[in-house]
């Protein structure tokens, strides 16, 4: 029963290695032998007990991948490979322009549907609608300015009912 716990812990730790270190399938290939070998000893102890290792299997073998790709970017090799991406907390990310829009009107240029294109304080602007359809030429106020995201809504008219 110790030798079949400890096959099951080296085929989980060489997993997470397969992960973090490239090794073209050798490393899967040890992992796969001793995790099925742990199994087999299991069940040699007991059908219970077989069937008790191919559960931890089943459940540690995708948390020791998720766990080996989260600790990935943080490896040498993985600032290399993965590329640090813009976030909404990055200036470079968002037009600072775009945070005085807030609770200005403008006109809509192209259809939305739910996403388009407003004329709003005398600049062309990347707008989303909360999912309706608005045609062009229609007024519309903002009413969010989330990261890049500029959400729109259409103005009532005289004798419509407001959206916002």
């Amino acid at each position: 029963m110790t030798l079949a716990i400890l096959l099951l812990g080296l085929g989980i730790a060489l997993v997470v290695a397969e992960v973090l270190f490239p090794s073209f399938g050798i490393l899967s290939v040890l992992a796969t032998t001793a995790i099925v070998a742990a199994v087999v000893l299991a069940f040699r102890e007991g059908t219970d007990t077989g069937i008790a290792f191919l559960v931890a299997t089943a459940v540690l073998v995708p948390a020791a991948v998720l766990a080996g790709l989260r600790v990935f970017p943080r490896t040498p090799l993985g600032r290399h490979m993965v590329a640090s991406g813009l976030s909404f907390r990055s200036r470079s990310a968002t037009d600072e322009r775009d945070l005085t829009l807030l609770g200005k009107v403008g006109v809509v240029e192209s259809p939305c549907r739910p996403a388009g294109m407003a004329r709003i304080d005398e600049r062309r602007v990347d707008v989303v609608t909360r999912g309706e359809f608005v045609a062009s030429g229609v007024r519309v106020k903002v009413i969010e300015v989330r990261g890049n995201r500029v959400v729109v809504a259409r103005v009532p008219e005289d004798g419509d009912s407001p959206t916002t």
